[in-house]
């Protein structure tokens, strides 16, 4: 029981840490202190998504899940960084704000999909395979496939607002 919680601290942890870090490596980035916010606004839809596919599958919440959900937020994370950076491309260009917002949502809905399809159809045989290690390995890919499904459009929708006011 004591390793289980030092395990559960020890995650917790790192989740904080991951996104200090994420914040100031996309602050560093975009020159800005208001944009990694944006960007990191749907980060916590990820996470009661991947739990309710946990929930729904049966599973429960545990190291390898855990994992999951870290690497859930990167992929969630990349999404809002597809948008909000070719926003700023074309406010640079001179775009007024209302139609960059509009105009980056549309073209970088295409690689969005792209690769949340992709994600999710590489992700599929791990997540129904059998074998040694098949319970460790599917647990990642049921967190990954159900979080980043059911937070895809509510991200496509939710980034883009914090720069569009």
């Amino acid at each position: 029981m004591k390793t289980l919680d030092d395990t559960n601290k020890s995650l917790i942890i790192t989740f904080l840490l991951a996104c200090i870090f994420m914040y100031m490596v996309l602050a560093a980035q975009f020159e800005s202190l208001l944009l990694p916010l944006a960007i990191m606004m749907s980060l916590p839809l990820s996470i009661p998504f991947a739990l309710l596919t946990l929930w729904l599958t049966g599973r429960t919440l545990n190291l390898w899940s855990s994992l999951g959900v870290l690497l859930l937020l990167g992929i969630v994370k990349k999404n809002g960084i597809l948008q909000i950076d070719y926003a700023n491309r074309l406010r640079q260009e001179g775009m007024p704000l209302r139609e960059a917002v509009l105009e980056a949502c549309q073209i970088r809905l295409r690689p969005i999909l792209m690769t949340t399809f992709s994600i999710i159809g590489g992700l599929i045989p791990t997540a129904i395979g059998a074998g040694a290690g098949a319970a460790q390995r599917s647990a990642i890919a049921v967190t990954i496939i159900g979080g980043q499904t059911l937070c895809l459009l509510l991200t496509l929708i939710v980034t883009p607002v914090p720069i569009h006011c």
